[in-house]
């Protein structure tokens, strides 16, 4: 897989997550391609996808994950698809090591 996962935004990363809920545990890491050949990172959670709930599961393991602050992750795209797309404050290179640890 050539491409990466997420890229660099003006305050720091934005990052495509295929997300999976009522997985057996919650873990982040890997990288899958879809039909398109875009990258997407992995994600699995335990909660369900009800009123929010696994997308809140997948900033707290993002955040625990990265070590970064829940509020310095917003969720700007895919609220109710497994596809997300989360915007990451903090600085860019460390986030990006951060990641390529999990990968």
């Amino acid at each position: 897989m050539a491409a990466l996962p997420w890229s660099r935004t003006a305050t720091g990363l934005r990052l495509i997550v295929r997300l999976t809920p009522r997985a057996g545990r919650d873990a982040l890491g890997g990288t899958r391609e879809d039909e398109a050949g875009r990258a997407q990172f992995r994600a699995r959670v335990t909660s369900q996808p009800i009123d929010g709930a696994a997308n809140a599961a997948l900033i707290k393991l993002v955040a625990k994950s990265l070590q970064v602050p829940k509020s310095a992750i917003t969720l700007t795209a895919g609220k109710t698809a497994r596809v997300k797309t989360l915007e990451i404050e903090g600085d860019p290179a460390a986030l990006e090591r951060a990641l390529e640890a999990l990968i």
